[in-house]
């Protein structure tokens, strides 16, 4: 069945925005011209069994194999994290989304992103692949995971910091990780692998979606990271880092929040596990929540930095204090996920 034509571009946007999409679109251009194709890079995506949401992003790259200078840089791009973020993105791309016999066409925003839904898909519970492609480009395989209508419980948890040793705010060392250092070098936190398998097991295989102020060009690190530590996959929501409608740079925390809100929209049947750290702003982006949605709260787990750690995120050693919406949700803390995993099992 073919579906209809889906724009998922925004309205005017800020003029910051419209001049990285003039550079974009110079850019597409010229490369197009010496031979550069399109090209699919598939997220992880979500569903229920009437909806699935769909992530991905088309690219531009070259077509001919790389040598020399290249091959080498590629390398090295390969085993640190800057090639994380050396992208061009096609503007305004069509794209399809194949699920079983439905196909439906879309166009990407701006910087080439995919966020589309598909409805009456026919898919049962557990995960799947669906293809996108464009009409010059590779059909790429996107992993959605079908969450059941019978499913009350889930984990919706932070990255950075809360999952994976990050010190993000602190900007020097957030590039130095981000584009320097060897991504095998990065460090889970203790435990928290071992908590989520073992509360998703108790609980039906209950899922566990990420939710991260990160980039989208971060996710098959991310992706990599998990497997290589243990930790349970599922859908990782990311950012796009680039100028919005409104302003320079798209602020992490209210998309981390826009996320919690669909989240509740499109799982109305479930409560969720909020999971964080009180490095940045979890404590108060989950006390909003709370405030706005109690009853999709089942309790909330804040991992500790430690004073050490505090320092290098924020240069001071100033712990925040406990923030509590609703003095009937659980909230629990510890340092990682065994301390953090001993008190959850008593109220969940």
């Amino acid at each position: 069945m073919q579906g209809r034509l889906v724009r998922v571009r925004s309205n005017r946007p800020f003029f910051a925005a419209r001049v990285e999409e003039f550079v974009e679109r110079r850019l597409e251009r010229m490369l197009r011209g010496v031979g550069w194709k399109e090209w699919i890079d598939p997220y992880t995506g979500y569903g229920s069994e009437r909806m699935l949401r769909i992530f991905g992003r088309v690219l531009l790259r070259r077509k001919h194999a790389k040598i020399g200078f290249d091959a080498a840089f590629d390398e090295f791009a390969r085993r640190t994290g800057i090639r994380n973020y050396v992208t061009v993105s096609a503007v305004d791309a069509e794209f399809n989304v194949r699920v079983g016999d439905q196909v439906v066409r879309g166009v990407s925003d701006r910087q080439g992103y995919i966020d589309i839904r598909i409805h009456d898909h026919g898919l049962r519970p557990g995960w799947h692949t669906v293809e996108i492609f464009t009409d010059n480009s590779e059909p790429a395989l996107a992993p959605v995971l079908v969450i059941g209508d019978d499913q009350d419980f889930g984990i919706i948890s932070d990255v950075d910091d809360t999952m994976m040793v990050c010190w993000l705010p602190r900007i020097l060392l957030a590039g130095w990780n981000a584009f320097v250092r060897n991504e095998y070098a990065r460090q889970a936190i203790p435990g928290m692998a071992h908590m989520y398998r073992t509360l998703s097991a108790e609980h039906g295989g209950a899922p566990v979606i990420y939710v991260s102020t990160g980039s989208w060009n971060t996710h098959s690190f991310l992706t990599r990271f998990f497997k290589r530590h243990r930790i349970p996959l599922g859908p990782i929501l990311l950012t796009d880092w680039g100028p919005t409608n409104t302003g320079w740079f798209r602020s992490g925390a209210a998309q981390k929040a826009t996320y919690l809100l669909e989240l509740a929209a499109d799982f109305p049947q479930m409560s969720w596990l909020l999971v964080g750290d009180n490095g940045q702003r979890d404590p108060e982006t989950y006390s909003d929540f709370i405030r706005f949605a109690p009853d999709k709260v089942r309790a909330v787990a804040i991992r500790q930095l430690s004073p050490t750690e505090h320092v290098l995120a924020h240069l001071s050693a100033d712990v925040p204090t406990k923030t509590h919406a609703d003095a009937e949700i659980p909230w629990v803390e510890a340092p990682d996920g065994r301390g953090l995993l001993r008190q959850l099992r008593t109220i969940l």
